[in-house]
């Protein structure tokens, strides 16, 4: 969007990429991992679900292929994003992104929304501004892997959501509170007392703290909510 919100340091996405690096290879593993005493047919065997849209956005490419569940975790999200973005903003019209070859890992580049009659990007994933680390806030809130890769684009696994104490939420963690938040101070060691410290009463590493977190890093980041 040409009246995009404020421009943050590149260090951001390259902290955030560096963190996700440090987890990706164990993430992989544990996805190729075989499942106890063959009980379940692996995930990648599960019929995968054509779809042109997340929530009330089209897919940028057309029609692609999900598990049933991310899907549905992707239009919650979508919803989310879109239920905490500025009243002058439309519901995103297009997501620009890619889904991996077994449907439960999706690869987000861009959210277009409509405004002023124009298609604009609300999310860019190469433009280091608030409204990168307010959309990472989102993913986080949804899902349990989320991984800045190349360019800044964001990388989400299925899973359910909430605190696992990876380097890719503590990275997250400490890039809100300094950019978002004002805590400059902030390092990975303690940023949860930073967090209390400007007024967030629950733990912000516990499933409903963390949860509190990261709606309040996306209001805060799209100017929705002022605290």
């Amino acid at each position: 969007m040409t009246d995009s919100l404020t421009p943050l340091s590149r260090r951001i996405l390259l902290g955030a990429a560096a963190a996700s690096a440090v987890t990706v290879a164990g993430a992989t593993a544990a996805h190729a991992a075989p499942p106890a005493g063959g009980a379940s047919p692996p995930r990648s065997a599960q019929p995968l679900l054509a779809r042109d849209r997340i929530a009330t956005a089209r897919l940028a490419g057309g029609p692609a292929r999900f598990q049933a569940d991310f899907h549905e975790r992707l239009d919650a999200w979508l919803a989310f994003w879109s239920a905490n973005s500025p009243r002058n903003w439309s519901t995103p019209v297009e997501v620009d992104g890619t889904v991996s070859a077994h449907g439960d890992a999706f690869t987000l580049h861009a959210i277009r929304i409509s405004r002023d009659d124009e298609t604009r990007d609300a999310f860019a994933a190469g433009r280091a501004d608030a409204a990168h680390l307010a959309t990472l806030a989102s993913l986080h809130h949804h899902f349990p892997s989320v991984r800045v890769g190349t360019g800044g684009a964001l990388r989400v696994t299925d899973g359910s959501a909430g605190w696992t104490g990876s380097a890719e939420q503590v990275a997250f963690a400490v890039a809100a509170c300094r950019e978002l938040w004002g805590l400059r101070a902030a390092e990975a060691s303690d940023w949860r007392e930073h967090v209390r410290r400007a007024g967030h009463a629950a733990d912000p590493a516990s499933r409903s703290g963390w949860a509190a977190f990261t709606r309040a890093s996306l209001r805060r980041g799209l100017r929705t909510e002022s605290y």
